[in-house]
């Protein structure tokens, strides 16, 4: 991660090492920054604040590597960004006037897809940010999480009940407070096809209509005309000696087959004259054929628009064409037919909503048993890590009172925390201060993690930070702490902000944030630390300096840290074997 003009930091290059890795520095260096960085590339708010004065902007970027078939990889590919070989490239820029811009895989994206990119990447536990902890959903969802898989069969199995439930009852509440206008919709759709089955029009009826109807209103006219061109053709019965078409075709016939033999394409167009005398006298014929079939009949044509009169009243009402009020008319009954049909569907809906509820009565059932029995192992296992977290007089429980089923179960699921003996149990959002807190939330993520069902165990592929984790103890307390949170680093990557060296001592990267003043402007950068770097940074932790006694003593709680943390993986690969 690189962090450019945010707060104290100029230019700060972080290596985040796989597993632990730990931040320290003196105060006002700029560990804060670190974090604050960090969730800004998580799509965290913007504050113009944040930029160094003097800057126009602050700047972090940051490459994550993700496995293949991490699910953050569907929302980066849904924002349009670019994933290399499972690099993903984050950044995030804050203008001093305020203005916030964010990146995703190369590409321009909403600050909410960092925002959710976040929530599937890192976990962030600080003193004011322990939001899974401040939730009361997020308590049902650590639990379900450290049921794993007996929980989670049981809770699908639940929420498929739950939504077929919630659709059978959305129709069945959809019919019953339509009954009123189902019954306005049943006359409506009944007198209209009655009047369609009265009328019976036919397909294609009312374009035949309309030819028919032309046809005979303009009888006189198309008499004549066709008459004329009879006449035209073969000639008249009026006496006149008028030549007539075919035997003007037969005269040319004649006079042409004379000469056919002394030229080729006399004979051709002799050929020619015959076809068309043979299509005049066709012609002629379909002609005279008209004729005999034109009726001027006015009680047909009264009887034609009549019904086409009829086949309008239709049209203008169920549709354009006969065809289409046809169509019209077999999606009506097919309606008619479901409408009808709708009391006999409340009823089957009825016993239908009836058995879902005693079914999901029963899942709820199967459901809340398997919560309380994870809640009495959950408890158990969460307030023996407490024990070592400098919390030993605090009583861990986890409450599971039934509610109204809801879409997660019927369960109210609320970890109760007593911080001492003798104090009543309360939601432990309220029962703990800040550090007590984030030491809760990493219980809970230790003891999650031990679990080959739960999320954290999965791989490395969630990041949790860690801010004063530490803050008021110290001792074998802080040691216990350093222990605990290298444990979750065996599962997943950690990063920690803390100001004790018997926390730092269990990292496996040790990065310090340091601060130069050239006495008008204080800069801070980030170091890796190791050897007598690393000791010295130790001695420096303790207040004795960098001396012999102080480098022995941090030596010896070097070796102690790493001796214990290899004990500690020993003897968790014996217990898994």
């Amino acid at each position: 991660m690189r962090i450019r003009c945010l707060g104290v930091i100029d230019d700060a290059v972080l290596a985040l090492h796989p597993g632990f890795t730990v931040l320290t520095g003196e105060t006002g260096a700029g560990k804060t920054m670190v974090v604050q960085g960090l969730g800004l590339l998580l799509g965290s708010r913007a504050d113009s604040s944040l930029v160094r004065s003097g800057a126009p902007r602050a700047a972090v970027e940051g490459l994550l590597t993700l496995a293949p078939d991490h699910p953050a990889i569907a929302r980066v590919v849904d924002a349009g960004g670019d994933i290399d070989d499972g690099d993903l490239v984050l950044a995030r820029t804050v203008g001093a006037d305020g203005r916030s811009r964010a990146f995703v895989g190369g590409r321009s994206a909403p600050v909410g897809v960092l925002a959710d990119l976040g929530e599937e990447l890192v976990a962030v536990h600080g003193q004011a940010d322990q939001w899974r902890l401040r939730r009361p959903d997020q308590h049902r969802e650590l639990l379900d999480a450290f049921g794993g898989p007996e929980i989670s069969e049981r809770r699908t199995a639940y929420q498929q009940v739950y939504a077929a439930l919630g659709a059978a009852r959305a129709e069945r509440d959809r019919l019953t407070s339509a009954d009123r206008d189902r019954a306005r919709e049943i006359d409506t759709l009944t007198a209209a096809l009655e009047h369609i089955e009265r009328v019976d029009p036919q397909p294609g009826e009312d374009e035949a209509l309309r030819i028919e109807d032309e046809r005979l209103a303009h009888a006189e006219g198309l008499r004549y005309a066709v008459a004329c061109a009879h006449a035209a053709l073969v000639g008249s019965d009026d006496g006149l000696e008028t030549a007539s078409a075919v035997e003007l075709v037969n005269t040319a016939r004649g006079t042409l087959a004379a000469e056919i033999r002394h030229d080729p394409r006399v004979e051709e167009l002799h050929r020619r004259v015959s076809e068309a005398g043979y299509l005049v006298a066709d012609l002629a014929a379909d002609l005279a054929g008209y004729l005999a079939d034109l009726d001027a009949d006015p009680a047909r044509l009264a009887a034609v628009q009549s019904r086409r009169a009829e086949l309008a009243g239709l049209t203008r009402r169920y549709g354009n064409s006969v065809d289409e009020v046809l169509a019209w008319s077999r999606s009506a009954a097919e309606r008619l037919t479901e409408v009808l049909g709708a009391d006999d569907r409340l009823a089957v809906l009825e016993t239908e909503v009836a058995r879902l509820t005693s079914e999901l009565t029963q899942a709820a059932g199967r459901l809340h048993e398997q919560r309380r029995s994870a809640a009495a192992v959950f408890a158990e296992e969460v307030e023996a890590e407490l024990a070592q977290l400098a919390m030993g007089s605090a009583r861990l429980s986890v409450g599971v009172t039934e509610r109204e089923p809801g879409p997660y179960g019927a369960d109210e699921v609320e970890i109760l925390l007593a911080s001492n003996s003798g104090a009543a149990p309360r939601s432990v959002s309220k029962a703990a201060s800040g550090g007590e807190l984030s030491r809760v939330m990493l219980a809970i993520e230790v003891v999650s993690g031990r679990r080959p069902s739960t999320p954290t165990q999965a791989g490395s592929d969630l990041t949790f930070v860690f801010d004063e984790v530490d803050a008021g103890v110290g001792g074998q307390a802080a040691l216990d702490i350093g222990a605990r949170l290298a444990d979750l680093a065996a599962y997943a990557q950690v990063i920690v902000v803390t100001h004790l060296p018997q926390v730092a001592a269990y990292a496996d990267c040790h990065l310090v944030v340091r601060k130069a003043d050239d006495g008008s402007v204080t800069a801070s950068s980030v170091t890796e630390v190791t050897g007598r770097a690393r000791l010295e940074e130790f001695a420096r932790m303790m207040g004795g300096g960098a001396t012999s006694a102080g480098l022995e003593h941090a030596r010896e709680l070097l070796d102690a840290a790493t001796h214990r943390r290899a004990s500690t993986r020993s003897k968790d690969r014996s217990v898994l074997s």
